[in-house]
């Protein structure tokens, strides 16, 4: 969670949320999460998804049993390297900034 928090504190436009499962959201889409086992997730474009995967040779997000399409899982060794990450934390919230808002209920 540290690493987590350290991460999203170096992009002042993004605000860490939630308590007990930390996660990032603009215009009510989440777009990043720290899950109970200390696992990363970020939400990517398509093509961002596919490069990220073959680079990282890593997966798509699984939550409660379902997959989460457009959420990879972060390494381990990539959460060490907040830079680069930082770098995929800002194409993420680019991406999901430019999504339809969620209406407020």
């Amino acid at each position: 969670m540290e690493l987590y928090d350290k991460l999203i504190a170096s992009n002042p436009a993004i605000e860490r949320k939630g308590k007990t499962m930390p996660y990032t959201s603009v215009n009510g889409h989440m777009f990043s999460f720290l899950d109970k086992e200390g696992e990363m997730g970020l939400r990517l474009s398509k093509q961002g998804r596919n490069e990220f995967i073959e680079k990282y040779k890593t997966k798509l997000s699984v939550q409660h049993g379902a997959v989460m399409k457009e959420y990879v899982v972060v390494p381990n060794d990539l959460l060490q390297d907040l830079k680069t990450l930082s770098d995929y934390l800002q194409e993420s919230y680019e991406y999901v900034s430019g999504l339809k808002p969620k209406s407020q209920k």
